[in-house]
């Protein structure tokens, strides 16, 4: 196997193992630059939870990079579940308390899907108990896990597209989705089951990709710099004049705008995303259009 390449800063794509938290990760990872810069204090944060029964594709930020956590939140994930029919538990995943049980003899592929198709594109769902929202600034998940009632707000949330890889009737069913960050699967299943009047809840879920990057594997670290940071974003070269008319928070000129180097999905929500300042290959501003002009909206210090 070939070395993991070093925690610089930027963004690092990680494989979370079952039975993990997320913050697990992050830990590690906190320990590792302890351990080649002892004394130098590096920010480190990942880019979405993963619950400890899934598996997957973790964004680590690492220093400037974790500026740029709310960015990720807006472009596709890919999963792949495995949904179990005929019981719905209190978190919607096969660790919780099953609270209601069904009939599944009824169960059809046709059946399935219609009740799928019912959930694509922008609608209401109300997050599991056991989530990361935040009640009176503390995660749900805390509440629940010391018997505290929890009832979540719905949220506005997006799914883009959804489809049955397989079928194991009446017990389970393989699903795909991509959706926009914010949709819990473990909330289509406990809604799924109710529309088919069952009952379900995950036995597995796998986070196989967050927009053009793809789960690298057990024990493998792949880091981005430069162009590949945000590639969905258009691009500005920036001279050394701009930088610094940038820094004494001036306006420069439009310019020319470099494509993004990857394509969000047909049909996809538009990200609202701000153009990539480039400095010596290095990815060092976050800007936006205004009247005519590129503003600075967020400054990479040392660059990306």
């Amino acid at each position: 196997m070939s070395p993991l390449p070093p925690l610089e800063p930027g963004i690092h794509l990680v494989h979370k193992p079952l039975g993990e938290t997320s913050f697990t990760s992050v830990r590690a990872a906190m320990a590792e630059l302890e351990a080649t810069r002892p004394g130098k204090r590096v920010p480190v944060c990942h880019g979405g939870t993963l619950d400890p029964f899934a598996e997957g594709l973790l964004l680590l930020l690492v220093g400037q990079a974790t500026r740029l956590m709310d960015l990720l939140h807006a472009v596709p994930k890919r999963y792949v579940a495995e949904v179990v029919w005929g019981a719905e538990t209190d978190n919607g995943d096969l660790l919780g308390r099953v609270v209601r049980e069904g009939d599944t003899s009824a169960l059809t592929p046709g059946a399935l899907e219609m009740a799928l198709a019912g959930f694509q594109g922008w609608h209401e769902q109300v997050p599991p108990a056991t989530s990361a929202k935040k009640v009176g600034g503390e995660p749900a998940y805390r509440k629940a896990h010391r018997g505290e009632e929890v009832v979540l707000p719905p949220s506005r949330v997006y799914l883009h597209a959804a489809r049955w890889r397989s079928h194991a009737l009446p017990r389970s069913s393989q699903l795909e989705l991509v959706c926009r960050g914010g949709f819990y699967v473990r909330a289509l299943a406990r809604e799924l089951g109710r529309a088919l009047g069952c009952g379900a809840h995950l036995a597995r879920l796998h986070r196989t990709a967050i927009g053009p990057w793809e789960d690298p594997g057990p024990g493998a670290r792949v880091a981005l710099r430069g162009r590949q940071v945000l590639p969905w974003c258009v691009g500005r070269e920036l001279s050394d004049a701009e930088v610094g008319e940038l820094r004494r928070e001036r306006p420069i000129a439009l310019g020319r705008r470099l494509p993004p180097d990857w394509r969000l999905p047909a049909g996809f929500p538009d990200p609202q995303a701000p153009v990539r300042g480039f400095h010596r290959e290095r990815l060092v501003a976050l800007l936006r259009e205004q009247e005519g002009a590129l503003r600075l909206e967020q400054e990479l210090r040392g660059g990306l």
